[in-house]
Formats: structure tokens, C-alpha cells, sequence
């Protein structure tokens, strides 16, 4: 079996997705392999993640029908029987799988088996394969019943708007034209709580737009700020120098 098409098999079979026919293909080809059976791993740790990643929610009901619409227009995989060689010798005949990679397959099932059972965070879970965690994250936020925002200017430069929402403890700053800074230092994000500043996570601003999420620990009243710091953060866990930017979050 090819290693690409035990790909397909693995991510169908971390998903339930498989039918009778090819679990056993997969079955045997994990048993013929050891080594596959670290792949197979992977998908299903995928998967779990993207389950415990979502909330049920109720889907639109154009979902399920513009899914449909999209597979019936979409080529699915062919099976061909591969030609006898040169010479009149007799091959056994050998399936090829054709169509979608791998990949591509397992987000389509990833959003058909999740969209029988979370509805919404079906598309939600496809999304996480490909785009920016922090992009997600400001997708979930911006769909909370409690969504905020704030903005502000940036010292030497450049704006921030914060996006957050308490309910889901979750916070993302969208920046534009941040200053340039040097290449050994990071801008480092910190919960201020009165006197207190925690750590949030450090980012990059190599793009004129750059989106940061913040890591987990929000709470409600917290002043978000960025600060300018060696690269991988402050040594001692506090900000050492001022921040360019600071938005309250009340």
C-alpha cells in the first residue's frame, strides 16, 4: 500500500469515517507495518483536539446543504487497475486512489463527522487545520454573546485594537504598522492587575497587520500591554521597559 494512501486511511479512521472495507485495509496495514501505527497516533490525538477545541452550537441551516452541494460537484477518489507490465508477465491488479490528498480529505471528513454531532463547530474545527490559532480565536471571540473591543494608539507608531470576551476568558490584539524593533527583540504582551504584570505571550510584527493571542489567564478588569523585550520574552517575568500600548479592558 502506498504510504499516501495509508494517509487516507489513518485520518478516515481516527474520524469513525471508514467504511467496513477499508478499516480492514487499515487494520492490515498497520498490523503489516509497525511504524505506521505512529501516524495512526497522530491522526487521533488530531482529531480528540479538535473535538475538545469546540462547543456545540447550533449550526445555520444552510450548512449541511451547502456541504452536500460542495462534495456532489467535487471529483471523489477513483479506483484503476494498473496495466500489465511489458513483456506479457501478469501483475496483480493494484487499486490507485485518485482524487483529493490526504489532507485535504481529512478536513472534509473532519467537517461532515463533526456536523452530525457540534453542528457549527464543524466548520470551526476545519478552519483550525489551516488558518492561525489567533485567528480562530478572534473568530470565537467576535462571535461571543459578550464580545468586546477597545482600541488605541501605539507609542512610536502604528495602532492596536484588542478584541476580547470574559465568557470565554480570551483576548487577541489586532496591530497595524507597529514600530520596527530589533531583530534580537520580541513585543511581549502582559495582563497588568494593579501593580501585577503577567506575562501573556510575546509575537512578531513582520506583517502590516499582525494579530497576537493572548495566552490563557484573562480576567475580568485586567489592563492589557505590550512592551518591547529581549526575544523569547523578559528574563525575570517582568516588563523592563514602558509600554507602547496598554487598553483597558473594563
Amino acid at each position: 500500500m502506498r504510504e499516501r494512501d495509508f494517509e487516507e486511511l489513518a485520518a478516515g479512521h481516527a474520524l469513525n469515517a471508514l467504511s467496513p472495507e477499508d478499516e480492514r485495509a487499515y487494520r492490515d496495514a498497520v498490523a503489516s507495518d509497525a511504524a505506521r501505527a505512529d501516524l495512526a497516533e497522530a491522526d487521533v490525538e488530531t482529531a480528540a483536539l479538535l473535538a475538545d477545541a469546540t462547543s456545540p452550537v447550533t449550526p445555520p441551516d444552510r450548512i449541511r446543504a451547502e456541504l452536500l452541494a460542495r462534495i456532489a460537484t467535487t471529483p471523489q477518489h477513483a479506483e484503476t487497475t494498473s496495466p500489465a507490465p511489458a513483456g506479457g508477465a501478469t501483475a496483480p491488479d493494484e487499486p490507485t486512489r485518485r482524487g483529493w490528498g490526504p489532507r485535504a480529505w481529512f478536513a472534509l471528513a473532519a467537517s461532515l463527522v463533526l456536523l452530525g454531532g457540534g453542528g457549527a463547530a464543524a466548520i470551526i474545527a476545519t478552519q483550525s487545520l489551516t488558518r492561525p490559532a489567533a485567528v480562530v480565536a478572534l473568530d470565537r471571540i467576535e462571535s461571543a454573546p459578550d464580545a468586546r473591543s477597545a482600541g488605541a494608539e501605539v507609542a512610536g507608531g502604528g495602532a492596536a485594537t484588542l478584541h476580547w470576551s470574559v465568557e470565554l476568558g480570551a483576548a487577541v490584539l489586532v496591530s497595524r504598522d507597529l514600530p520596527e524593533i530589533a531583530a534580537d527583540r520580541q513585543f511581549e504582551l502582559w495582563y497588568v492587575r494593579g501593580d501585577e504584570a503577567i506575562p501573556a505571550g510575546v509575537f512578531d510584527a513582520s506583517a502590516e497587520t499582525t494579530t497576537a493571542l493572548l495566552e490563557e489567564g484573562m480576567r475580568p478588569g485586567d489592563v492589557i500591554a505590550v512592551t518591547v523585550e529581549p526575544h523569547g520574552g523578559s528574563p525575570d517575568g517582568r516588563p523592563s521597559t514602558d509600554p507602547i500600548v496598554a487598553i483597558p479592558t473594563e
